[in-house]
């Protein structure tokens, strides 16, 4: 038999093979520095809340580079998981039959992944490719997003769960989301930002930093995320669940009691935080949806407006909020509290309350709220001397109002 050696590889080539080992070590050596990141900060934050994130993108946007960064700026041990590479016995268990099954029954053997962030006690789980797992698949990983077990095996409190997902137009053999799976994630949209790219392509990304909480505000971060979510579900009880009609809404963030939950859990974290309202609006739109994401949002501003009682009782110290729209809803609050308890000195008061904001603002605000507290007046009650205050700004907003509709027809 003839043996055929194979060559040998030469001084020359090995030194050739360090050297571009050198040059991609310098390639693969960027640093971090203190970025203004909105999407990088709301992934932060969603992360130091322990829900689970998915992160929606086109492929090559970075997604994967993001979590990889990410997990070294949190000093988290980073476990990758190609999700529709592994069959639903990955993620639900193999069964091992030990001596007596009949007795001890069988049980169900978690894969090597999960029992290394077990040993680790903590870690970051990225789950990719999530739109290319087959149904059975996603059915599967239900239980390990929400309950964090994988087969017998209950994941440590400190391991966090993010995923990553292309649209299905741009999936290699993609698959739409399943809804009790879609339900279950905080989803982000990511994009690329043109100076994030070229500043980390010359060497330096923005470092991720979780969220600084206030151990003060606590507390009130809670009750405030509670009256912000319970104020918007008891005047809309529709949004409490809605389950979206086609395939495609149902794959994303839409409401549900479980989303809500997250909900609250997201604002009680912002607020401790102080973070921005663009990172809040992101999260809680990609929790609950758009519509009620904005519903909320809008909500949120008006639990900050004063009680239209405080500012009946002492008008002249009345602070209204500068935004028009706010200060219209306060407005409106203040004459809506004189009409479910009319008096003479409550109606007194709303008209001084009127003329601090015609002193302190635009005019045309005044008109509406002006118009229907009037027509609350009874018989009986005298005119305030405020009132003549306002009659003008009033009458030449109108006349303003006419003239323009009469240059518009």
């Amino acid at each position: 038999m003839t043996v055929i050696a194979e060559p040998a590889i030469s001084d020359a080539t090995v030194r050739q093979l360090d050297v571009a080992a050198d040059l991609l070590a310098l390639l693969g050596d960027t640093a971090t520095e203190p970025r203004p990141d909105t999407q990088l900060e709301a992934l932060t934050l969603a992360v130091a809340a322990d829900l689970p994130v998915l992160l929606w993108g086109e492929p090559g946007i970075g997604k994967t580079a993001a979590l990889t960064q990410l997990a070294a700026s949190l000093d988290l041990p980073l476990t990758t998981v190609i999700a529709s590479v592994h069959e639903p016995s990955d993620f639900s268990g193999l069964p091992v039959v030990g001596d007596d099954p009949a007795v001890q029954g069988v049980p169900m053997a978690p894969p090597d992944w999960a029992v290394r962030l077990v040993r680790a006690g903590r870690g970051l789980l990225f789950l990719d490719e999530l739109s290319t797992a087959p149904p059975a698949v996603q059915a599967a990983l239900l239980r390990l997003v929400l309950e964090r077990r994988v087969g017998a095996l209950q994941l440590p409190p400190g391991v966090r769960i993010v995923a990553a997902a292309n649209p299905r137009s741009s999936a290699a053999d993609g698959w739409e989301l399943s809804a009790p799976l879609a339900n279950r994630f905080v989803h982000l949209q990511w994009v690329h930002d043109h100076d994030v790219v070229v500043r980390g392509l010359g060497g330096t990304w923005p470092r991720a930093t979780l969220p600084r909480l206030d151990p003060e505000r606590l507390a009130a971060s809670v009750a405030y995320a509670r009256r912000a979510v319970c104020a918007l579900l008891t005047t809309r009880p529709a949004l409490v669940h809605r389950l979206p009609n086609s395939e495609t809404r149902r794959g994303g963030a839409w409401p549900s009691p479980r989303s809500w939950d997250m909900t609250l859990r997201l604002i009680a974290f912002a607020t401790a935080a102080g973070t921005s309202r663009e990172v809040l609006s992101m999260l809680v739109r990609g929790t609950v949806g758009d519509g009620p994401g904005l519903e909320l949002l809008a909500g949120l501003d008006r639990l900050d407006l004063p009680d239209p009682e405080t500012l009946l009782a002492d008008p002249a110290s009345a602070v209204l909020p500068d935004r028009g729209d706010l200060r219209q809803a306060v407005l409106d609050g203040v004459v809506e509290a004189v009409r479910r308890q009319p008096d003479q000195s409550r109606w007194d008061a709303a008209w001084a309350v009127l003329v601090r904001a015609l002193e302190t603002g635009a005019p045309d605000l005044v008109v509406v709220p002006a118009s229907t507290l009037a027509a609350l007046r009874t018989d009986d009650w005298t005119l305030p001397a405020d009132i003549e205050r306002l009659a003008g700004a009033v009458s030449l907003s109108r006349r303003a109002d006419q003239a323009a509709a009469l240059t518009g027809a």
